[in-house]
């Protein structure tokens, strides 16, 4: 069977950030001991290697270990599923949305196995300005954050293009 066009956008974007997280977190988890780090740009980016077992920024990291997990597995399931249900809805020919949707997707299912294997997702990259820091992420949280962004620009500009572009 055929590869529609909304497959041959999603499938290569969504396995690019999956794979592309996938293969970093290895390399750190074989490069570094948790809670190892290594500045790149002394003062501004670090590699450290940690586990969160929380969501963004750690939320919901106190819960305890046999409600955090399958709370997660669920939720991440859930979204995984709603994000399915939106690529199907969404017409071939907007790119942007199904770019989007495809790097949600992927970061999603490199969260996800994170959970699976280990209990907890590994982050590693780590920005900071003088004593400010952002919390430790990973290419999954970038893809997603990316695609996100990619979304919301598509819902505020992307009707505006269409209908103000005429015949």
């Amino acid at each position: 069977m055929p590869l529609t066009r909304k497959s041959k956008i999603i499938i290569p974007v969504a396995l690019a950030v999956y794979i592309a997280d996938r293969l970093t977190k290895l390399v750190i988890m074989d490069n570094f001991g948790l809670d190892q780090s290594m500045p790149v740009i002394k003062g501004f980016f670090d590699i450290t290697y940690v586990r969160n077992p929380g969501a963004a920024f750690s939320v919901f990291s106190s819960m305890p270990d046999s409600l955090r997990l399958p709370f997660f597995l669920a939720l991440t399931l859930a979204a995984i599923a709603m994000l399915v249900f939106f690529v199907r809805q969404t017409r071939p020919e907007h790119t942007v949305t199904l770019v989007a949707l495809a790097m949600i997707l992927g970061g999603a299912a490199g969260n996800l196995t994170d959970r699976l294997l280990y209990g907890s997702v590994v982050d590693f990259i780590c920005w900071s300005v003088g004593r400010y820091h952002w919390p430790a992420f990973n290419i999954a949280d970038s893809g997603i954050t990316v695609g996100c962004v990619l979304l919301g620009i598509e819902v505020f500009f992307g009707g505006k293009q269409a209908e103000t572009s005429g015949p």
